[in-house]
């Protein structure tokens, strides 16, 4: 059985994999590594971004760790065949329907935010963002033309109770091992999806966990208060929509997107899904430039959740901390080093 599948996708990715790759060979090099091509690069060969042979893989492994997908080479390509659509389709293949976007500010990054050290100093943040339901995967959805001739594009969010509750089953139950708080995000007072969120999350908390503290937030004030003040919360847990948004703007709030890692999980026994969650970068692609560390941090996340090995997960998380601490920087951090050098100063830390 393959331990790590890295599936290193297009722009950078295939940059930050590498180095990702350099750090299991130092830190776990008992672990079997295999890679295929995905996203773009699979389209490019194969004529699909996900073929079957590497969704077959993907769901044997342990864990599977992917770099980027897409770029303006396949703005072209039919919308189903698009990286994006690989990506959309692997989640749904692999069944992890819990996307787990941790947001923590290390200490010696503090400055790097555009907000104040005194803002996000101590920055220590889960969002659990709903990742195969809502509007991503909602039917009917396309563009159409009107008898006018104008058109009309048409996207549908549904929610059942169930895909709600495994998820904030997963929010209330890492809360326990943190802080003991959970923010549910919705748009209860617009959507009906979100009333229902809101009843459901209500009803678990109540009959499942009522030693956790619950509070709801509407989604755009939740998003006002991550700029305003962000440490009151501990987990977040909201759907894939908003989950989306609202973890992609946590991840600035730690100097960079290049430093936050994701995992993506399922039923117990099923393998998990890591990626960092910055994109391919067409623009910086090849340069050897990119931050590996989010990349570096998902493989610390697959060790700690998917392959049973949370005693080096804890020493890799910790060498990226000493290697920060002695002044590494990548261009995005205000840096010099390149993607190589970067993983060559957390490797002198291991």
């Amino acid at each position: 059985m393959t331990d790590l599948l890295l599936l290193p996708g297009d722009g950078i990715g295939p940059e930050v994999t590498a180095q990702v790759r350099r750090v299991a060979e130092r830190l776990a090099g008992e672990l079997k590594v295999e890679e295929r091509l995905f996203g773009g690069a699979s389209y490019d060969k194969h004529g699909t971004p996900l073929n079957d042979e590497t969704l077959a893989e993907a769901t044997a492994a342990k864990a599977v760790l992917m770099g980027a997908v897409g770029g303006p080479k396949w703005a072209d390509a039919p919308r189903q065949l698009r990286p994006e659509a690989g990506l959309l389709n692997l989640r749904a293949g692999m069944e992890v329907f819990a996307n787990l976007r941790p947001a923590l500010c290390f200490g010696p990054l503090a400055d790097a935010s555009t907000l104040r050290r005194e803002v996000v100093e101590g920055l220590d943040i889960m969002i659990v963002r709903e990742l195969t339901g809502g509007v991503y995967f909602g039917h009917p959805r396309g563009i159409e033309t009107l008898a006018d001739g104008s058109k009309r594009g048409i996207d549908t969010q549904v929610y059942t109770t169930g895909e709600i509750e495994r998820v904030a089953r997963v929010a209330f139950e890492l809360a326990r091992g943190r802080r003991n708080k959970v923010t549910s995000a919705e748009k209860s007072n617009v959507m009906e999806t979100g009333l229902l969120w809101r009843e459901v999350v209500t009803a678990l908390h109540a009959r499942e966990f009522p030693d956790v503290t619950l509070e709801h937030m509407l989604a755009d004030n939740c998003a006002m208060q991550l700029v305003k003040n962000p440490r009151q919360f501990d987990v977040i847990v909201t759907d894939n929509l908003f989950g989306d948004i609202l973890s992609d703007e946590a991840a600035m709030l730690t100097g960079s997107l290049g430093m936050l890692p994701s995992a993506a999980i399922g039923a117990p026994g099923k393998p998990g899904l890591y990626e960092p969650i910055h994109g391919s970068a067409p623009d910086i692609a090849g340069q050897g430039v990119a931050n590996p560390l989010a990349a570096i941090l998902s493989f610390e996340m697959a060790l700690r959740w998917s392959l049973g090995r949370a005693d080096l997960a804890d020493k890799l998380f910790a060498a990226v901390g000493r290697a920060l601490e002695a002044g590494a920087r990548t261009r995005d951090l205000g840096g010099t080093l390149s993607t190589a050098q970067m993983a060559d100063a957390v490797i002198e830390a291991l």
